[in-house]
């Protein structure tokens, strides 16, 4: 079973703060994602959310401890404004074929089962 888990970009944000890097106020900007996991059995949107801040000028990323109160202040206004996706499960064939099959099995158990005791029964 191949596992693949990725962080796929829900939001991205321009913000017009100064970075604290290269002082330019024209590249900052704010990107969420959220986590996808893909099997062979099934595709799954997680409620896992990651943001980024990065300097598009300077191309460093701003680590929290690096902001000062106004990227604070715009960032949890954000975070508040973002809505992230609907966390999902949506099943692959591989997964109904085995679905199916263990249906199949357990019905024949059970018909098996009422059989055998069908003529076990008897006088």
């Amino acid at each position: 079973m191949t596992k693949q888990d990725k962080l796929i970009t829900v939001k991205e944000v321009v913000l017009k703060n100064y970075c604290p890097e290269c002082y330019s106020n024209d590249g900052m900007q704010l990107t969420f994602k959220q986590r996808f996991i893909e099997t062979t059995f099934y595709k799954r949107i997680t409620d896992d959310i990651k943001h980024v801040l990065i300097c598009k000028t300077c191309d460093s990323i701003i680590y929290p401890v690096q902001c000062d109160e106004h990227i604070e202040r715009v960032f949890e206004y954000q975070k508040r404004a973002f809505i992230p996706k609907k966390t999902s499960r949506q099943f692959k064939k591989p997964a109904y074929l085995i679905f199916a099959l263990l249906g199949v099995a357990i019905v024949a158990v059970i018909v098996t089962l009422l059989i055998y005791n069908k003529i076990i029964n008897l006088p």
